[in-house]
């Protein structure tokens, strides 16, 4: 069962805006905007991947000293 709500349309400077009422609230500060058809599909914007975030980390300039010369620890299967 989906919930529906007549909302009013205004002028933000030459964009045309819609107030969310509280229980259509997205989380975040972004979301995307589809047109399918006469519809406008608004979504949350998804969280990057793992990997995305990964992606914008500066790279580390510190040196890891690993010492191989210890055994590993043994490990029951």
């Amino acid at each position: 069962m989906s919930i529906e709500r007549k909302v009013s349309l205004f002028r933000n400077g030459r964009n045309q805006a819609v107030r969310i009422p509280r229980e259509f609230e997205l989380p975040g500060e972004e979301a995307v905007m589809r047109k399918e058809g006469a519809r406008l599909i608004l979504e949350p914007v998804r969280p990057k991947s793992l990997l995305a975030l990964l992606a914008t980390f500066e790279p580390m300039d510190e040196e890891f000293d690993f010492d191989d010369d210890l055994p590993a620890d043994p490990v029951d299967l």
